[in-house]
């Protein structure tokens, strides 16, 4: 279920331009600045490399890749 949500000019504007160069939409960039946050706040410990890794391996699940049957 999408949500409307107001954010600031400047938060969209950057979003705009990390979601060109990350080939994303501005929603999907936001939505994964807002996964990487979570992960970051609930496991301070770890680095941004890991974090990463955890999101790419969560994408790959959701897409189906790599599983092998």
């Amino acid at each position: 279920m999408a949500v409307n949500v107001r954010l600031s000019e400047a938060i969209v504007v950057e979003a705009r331009h990390h979601a060109l160069v990350q080939h994303r939409t501005v929603p999907m960039q936001i939505e994964y600045w807002s996964r990487i946050g979570k992960i970051a706040e609930e496991n301070p410990d770890l680095p941004f490399s890991v974090i990463r890794e955890i999101l790419v391996a969560d994408q790959e699940e959701a897409t189906g890749e790599y599983q092998f049957g």
